[in-house]
């Protein structure tokens, strides 16, 4: 049984690796979105509000917010995940701010940005759970729950940040409110599709 459980931990390399794939994977995702002027859930959407309602940089404010959740994640899911988290968080801020200097779009459909950006940051986000790593936040909240009540993360995820969805509506026009549910639609599906316990069980 020890030889089994060995045989599919993770290594350094590979966290590694998934840490920045699934943070790229997001921030493209991001990208796509804030160039529809969108939102999204979470964090990330509460750092989108307030990015639309202050000018601040989108990365710093992802990565402040994310501050005061760090204490839960070191109680509740230990050194490792939080550890884990905190590089996710900072790379995930640095591409957020980076990106917009490495692509541009000429022309970007708001209903493909919403589709393929929710799929992005889906997929991001899976990466990460998968390798005990979130983009923090909410993320970190959503994980305990599933891991110690059994709640789906996908599901819970939607309800938060349906709520986070409503706070942008001073600054966010009908039609990109419309567009952001359908990204965010597209985020927790591909979690709630792909994210179950005990499917994956490599740590």
């Amino acid at each position: 049984m020890t030889m089994i459980s060995r045989s599919f931990r993770h290594s350094h390399l590979e966290d590694l690796q998934a840490l920045l794939t699934g943070t790229l994977f997001a921030a493209l995702g991001v990208l796509l979105f804030k160039q529809a002027g969108m939102l999204s859930g979470g964090t990330v959407g509460i750092a989108f509000v307030l990015h639309y309602a202050s000018g601040w940089p989108l990365g710093l404010l992802f990565f402040a917010i994310n501050l005061p959740f760090y204490g839960l994640a070191w109680r509740r899911m230990g050194p490792a995940f939080t550890l884990k988290t905190l590089c996710a968080v900072g790379l995930m801020s640095g591409f957020a701010e980076g990106l917009p200097h490495w692509i541009s779009f000429s022309a970007l459909d708001p209903l493909f940005a919403a589709l393929a950006g929710g799929l992005l940051i889906g997929a991001g986000m899976l990466i990460l759970f998968r390798h005990k790593a979130s983009l923090g936040g909410l993320n970190v909240l959503v994980l305990w729950l599933q891991d110690s009540r059994g709640w789906r993360a996908g599901h819970l995820q939607a309800g938060l940040d349906s709520l986070v969805l409503l706070t942008g509506l001073a600054w966010v026009q009908p039609r990109q409110i419309a567009l952001s549910l359908l990204g965010m639609a597209a985020i927790n599906a591909a979690l709630a599709i792909n994210h179950r316990p005990g499917r994956y069980m490599a740590t």
